[in-house]
C-alpha cells in the first residue's frame, strides 16, 4: 500500500493537562507540514482557526498543510480511509500519522490496533507514544487516577506543561516531586517540557526503532536499557526508605497506584531456540498479557544467532517480530525491558532464561517447574 511504512504515533495525557495547546502548537511545525493527524472531535481539540478548506466529510486540510480528521467510527476503518485515499491521489501523501486520544483513555487499545492489524500492518508501524502531563496538577492527578500512572508508564516521551505556573521555591519543590515521580514510574521516557519551546516536533517524533535520517535500527536508544537498570535501583531505594518525595512533598495516596508500576530490564548472553521463544511469548501473553503494560527487547535466537529478533508488545499483543540484519552494536547478548503493573522482575526473567537453557536440556528438559515461576 505504501513504498515505506508510515510512522504512526499516539498523543496522550490527561484531561487538563494542556493536549490542545501542545497540538496547537506543534502542527504549526514544518515538521509536520506532511502529517495526517486524527483527533476525536475537533471541538475538543480546538483548532478551529487553523482549517482553511474542507476536502470531504471528515478530511480536512490545515493551513499547515495537515491533513485532520475525526475518529468516525472504528479507529482502524479511519486510518484505512486515510490510507486508500492516500493511495487514490484523492488527498496529500501524508508520511506520519498521529492519533490524538481522549484525555480519559487508556492508550493501550490504540497502540494495539496499530500493532496487531494485519491490514494496517502492511502499511505503518508504530513509532511511539508522548504523554503530556500538568506539572501543576500532576501530582493530584496521578494521586486520583490509574489511568494517567498507565499513560506516563508506556509512554516513548513525556512532555511536562504549565511550569511557569511554579514559582518560587514551592514551585522548584513542586516541579523536583514531579519530575522524580515520572523517573520513577517511566525511568527511559524522554522528558521534555514546554517550557521556552523546549518540546519541538522533531524532538518528541523521532522516537521510533528505525531512525528516520539513517533508515536503520536505533536499538540503544530505542530500548534505554541503563535508564531501567536505573530506574530498578531508585524503586528499590523508596521501597527501602519509606513511602516520600524529596523537598518536603508527601503524598499519601501515591502507593495506592504507583506502587503498583515496576521498570526493569536484564541481559541474557545465551541464545533461545525459536520455539522456545515463542512459546515464552505466548506464557507472557496468558499468564501476565493483562498487566504488562509495555515491553521491548532485542532477543539472540539460536536459528542464526548473528541476526537478532526485536520484541514489541503492548499487554496481550505483541508487534510481530522483527529479523534484523545484524547486531546493531557490539553488544550480542538478548535485553528486554519491562514496565508492567503487579509483577516480580523474578517472575518473568526466571521464565525466560528457563528457555534458554533448553538449548542445551532438549526440548523435555521444560517442566511444570518452569510454569510455577507464573502462577
Amino acid at each position: 500500500m505504501t513504498d515505506h511504512p508510515i510512522p504512526v504515533a499516539i498523543l496522550t495525557g490527561f484531561l487538563g493537562a494542556g493536549k490542545t495547546t501542545l497540538l496547537n502548537f506543534l502542527l504549526k511545525d514544518p515538521f509536520l507540514s506532511n502529517a495526517a493527524v486524527i483527533i476525536n472531535e475537533f471541538g475538543d481539540v480546538g483548532i478551529d482557526h487553523l482549517l482553511v478548506e474542507r476536502a470531504d466529510e471528515n478530511v480536512i486540510e490545515m493551513a499547515s498543510g495537515c491533513l485532520c480528521c475525526t475518529i468516525r467510527g472504528d479507529l482502524i476503518d479511519t486510518i484505512h480511509d486515510l490510507l486508500a485515499r492516500r493511495g487514490r491521489g484523492e488527498i496529500k501523501r501524508f508520511d506520519r500519522i498521529v492519533i490524538e486520544t481522549t484525555g480519559l483513555a487508556d492508550p493501550a487499545p490504540v497502540l494495539h490496533a496499530v500493532m496487531s492489524e494485519p491490514g494496517l500492518l502492511a502499511a505503518c508501524r508504530l513509532e511511539g507514544v508522548i504523554t503530556v502531563v500538568d506539572a501543576f496538577n500532576g501530582m493530584a492527578t496521578l494521586d486520583q487516577h490509574m489511568e494517567a500512572v498507565k499513560q506516563v508508564a508506556v509512554a516513548d516521551r513525556i512532555v511536562l506543561t504549565k511550569v511557569d505556573l511554579l514559582e518560587g521555591r514551592e514551585g522548584e519543590d513542586m516541579l523536583f516531586a514531579i519530575i522524580g515521580r515520572l523517573r520513577k514510574l517511566n525511568p527511559a521516557a524522554r522528558l521534555l517540557t514546554t517550557h521556552r519551546n523546549e518540546a519541538t516536533a522533531e524532538r518528541l517524533f523521532t522516537m521510533g526503532l528505525f531512525d528516520p535520517a539513517k533508515k536503520t535500527p536505533d536499538v540503544q536508544a530505542w530500548l534505554a536499557a541503563e535508564a531501567y537498570e536505573t530506574g530498578e535501583k531508585r524503586g528499590r531505594r523508596h521501597r527501602h526508605h519509606g513511602h516520600s518525595h524529596d523537598h518536603g512533598h508527601h503524598h499519601d495516596d501515591v502507593s495506592r497506584h504507583d506502587a503498583h508500576i515496576r521498570s526493569f530490564s536484564f541481559t541474557e548472553a545465551n541464545a533461545i531456540s525459536p520455539q522456545g521463544l515463542e512459546l515464552f511469548m505466548e506464557l507472557l501473553k496468558s499468564y501476565h498479557g493483562a498487566n504488562m503494560l509495555r515491553m521491548k527487547g532485542i532477543v539472540k535466537v539460536s536459528d542464526d544467532p548473528k541476526r537478532p529478533v526485536v520484541l514489541h508488545g503492548v499487554q496481550h499483543v505483541f508487534h510481530p517480530p522483527v529479523r534484523l540484519a545484524h547486531w546493531p552494536d557490539g553488544d550480542e547478548r538478548t535485553r528486554l525491558v519491562f514496565i508492567v503493573k503487579d509483577i516480580e522482575k523474578p517472575m518473568i526473567e526466571g521464565l525466560f532464561r528457563a528457555f534458554t537453557d533448553q538449548i542445551t536440556g532438549g526440548a523435555d528438559a521444560f517442566t511444570d517447574k518452569t510454569l510455577s515461576l507464573n502462577r
